[in-house]
């Protein structure tokens, strides 16, 4: 019931702002495509294929990132700091894993919703990309992977400015090194060590693969799975020292 009750608040949030949560998510993943996809990259060939194919999972990857985390983290740090509406869910007898599980849920349905429609961009652009239903499935763990970590960050949070900056710090970075724009491969051999460990470089190459054809690396899949676990294990644990304090 936790779990529902939580999905229950997104769906109320998201009919009554959709247009702006459309509007926001879209933004951003546009000016990418117009960019660097059709400004700088148009005659360019990465791994054998357009630079627009190479682009476009990473867009996704990246919005669905982004969505689920600002979805979750931002919408939980308002209510724990000034609405004070999530000291109700710690005083009450809702299981904490199911809070967490139905946060992640949420948030990952709002980041394969900003995707889909990067999706249906691409489309309309000719982007060469394949899809099919593994697509949408790192698209939903990728989702949960971020939105448990935007629990985490809002937990931990002790302004709302914090959240910004973990935004800053944490997010932003990964939007540009996290196998998005360029390959990893191009990358200097320090870096590359460290973008390889990122959760966005591997949902990005498994969204990249399935877009070519190519089978999804088994390692990357795992890699994201224990990702979301730790990820949701360390937000309950923030969870539980906050309601004991």
């Amino acid at each position: 019931m936790a779990i529902l009750t939580v999905l229950w608040e997104k769906w109320i949030e998201f009919k009554h702002e959709w247009l702006k949560i459309t509007g926001t998510a879209m933004i951003s993943p546009i000016l990418y495509l117009l960019t660097f996809g059709l400004g700088l990259g148009m005659d360019k060939v990465v791994d054998g294929h357009s630079y627009m194919a190479f682009l476009i999972p990473g867009i996704i990857a990246l919005t669905t990132m982004n969505a689920s985390f600002n979805a979750i983290g931002m919408s939980l740090n308002v209510q724990r700091l000034y609405e004070k509406s999530f000291d109700n869910v710690l005083a009450s007898p809702t299981p904490l894993g199911q809070y967490i599980i139905g946060q992640m849920i949420g948030g990952s349905l709002r980041g394969m919703y900003a995707g889909s429609l990067i999706l249906g961009i691409a489309y309309i652009f000719g982007a060469p990309i394949q899809v099919n239903l593994i697509f949408f499935l790192v698209m939903l763990l990728n989702g949960m992977a971020f939105s448990a970590l935007g629990v985490m960050a809002a937990i931990i949070s002790k302004t709302h400015a914090d959240i910004s900056r973990f935004s800053t710090f944490v997010i932003l970075p990964m939007t540009f090194i996290g196998n998005t724009f360029f390959p990893v491969a191009n990358m200097p051999s320090l870096l590359k060590s460290v973008v390889q460990v990122l959760p966005l470089t591997h949902s990005s190459s498994l969204l990249r693969q399935i877009s070519y054809g190519e089978p999804a690396s088994l390692a990357s899949f795992f890699i994201m799975v224990v990702y979301t676990i730790v990820f949701m294990v360390v937000a309950l644990i923030k969870i539980n020292i906050s309601k004991n304090l």
